[in-house]
């Protein structure tokens, strides 16, 4: 099948090329999907997709009437695609449902590790000669409460992780998931978990539901001093309340693998230019944000199992089969 790869780094042609062995067509290109690069995807039959890529109604449309019937996604959410418009039109959407969840979990960990004995600042100041340990000063993550917010495949392993710490485990998530339980895990209501964690970690699709769920009235909820950590997708967080809770000391301190706006910035090399966000540009001058570029996903272990999932999804569509990586009309009603 021939299949146009849009937001393609060399990365991703080399785990996608060892995995497609030479089944099928990838033509890569680097360019974002948006709707002046829609015709790019000119008679292929298949367009692959990352987090970056938009998909609109208006862009499905272009693709649709280009020719395009598959899109197959590098990703398990699906929230930059309008699976509406896809439906009405008889296009199959596909995705990556699961892969490595030790990737973002371990992620996840390292950054409230980093945050709590502050690495990156002390990192940074070795390198300049400065040894001194001035504000440098954490806290034991023994005994410390952890609210789990989404508790699927990636929560389940960052809770193994923390119960080795010694913390004290709660959750929330619309399903209570056994081994969680089994860990100890307590589930509380979304609003009783803000109250009584001393950290935050976020593992939640985004939904209409979940659309930035951590705003100014829910941060007012946590503990002063509260650590939030998210690894799931930038719109689940109101950066600018975020910002303003940082400021007032509610918030003691952030983590952000992901941002609301970081189609625009994310996957670049921005180092020569200044960034014309204003709200990302004031997350970068404070001391207590640790902010990486959408990192969390990507081990060589979960990049063959993106690319390998990606290339059975185009198998079984030549194929005429379907697997549990389609996106049905009741995800579409759902989503």
């Amino acid at each position: 099948m021939k299949v146009l790869v849009f937001s393609c780094r060399p990365y991703d042609t080399e785990f996608l090329l060892r995995a497609n062995q030479g089944k099928h067509q990838l033509d890569c290109v680097e360019a974002r999907l948006e709707l002046h690069t829609a015709v790019l995807a000119r008679g292929y039959p298949a367009v692959c997709l990352f987090v970056e890529d938009l998909a609109n109604a208006e862009i499905v449309e272009t693709l649709s009437g280009n020719g395009t019937r598959l899109i197959v996604l590098r990703s398990t959410g699906f929230n930059n695609v309008d699976l509406e418009a896809a439906d009405r039109l008889g296009m199959t959407v596909m995705r990556v449902s699961r892969y490595s969840p030790y990737a973002v979990a371990e992620f996840a960990v390292g950054m409230i590790i980093a945050l709590n004995r502050k690495l990156h600042r002390a990192y940074n100041r070795v390198r300049e000669g400065n040894f001194r340990l001035d504000s440098l000063v954490g806290f034991d993550l023994n005994g410390k409460t952890v609210g789990i917010v989404g508790t699927g495949n990636i929560g389940r392993v960052v809770a193994r992780i923390l119960k080795g710490f010694g913390c004290t485990l709660l959750g929330y998530d619309v399903t209570e998931d056994a081994e969680c339980k089994n860990l100890g895990v307590r589930y509380l209501s979304f609003r009783e978990v803000l109250e009584w964690s001393d950290i935050v970690t976020l593992h939640i699709p985004l939904t209409p539901d979940t659309h930035r769920m951590i705003n100014g009235e829910t941060i007012g909820l946590m503990k002063k001093g509260a650590m939030l950590i998210n690894t799931s997708r930038g719109a689940l967080v109101d950066t600018e309340a975020v910002i303003a809770s940082l400021k007032s000391g509610q918030l003691g301190s952030v983590g952000l693998d992901v941002y609301e706006e970081e189609s625009h910035f994310y996957f670049k090399d921005l180092s020569e230019e200044i960034i014309p966000d204003d709200v990302l540009s004031r997350l970068l001058t404070i001391p207590n944000v640790l902010i990486t570029g959408h990192q969390a996903f990507f081990t060589a272990e979960a990049m063959a199992q993106i690319s390998q999932t990606t290339i059975s999804n185009i198998d079984d569509y030549v194929e005429g089969r379907t697997n549990e990586n389609v996106l049905t009309k009741e995800l579409v009603r759902a989503s």
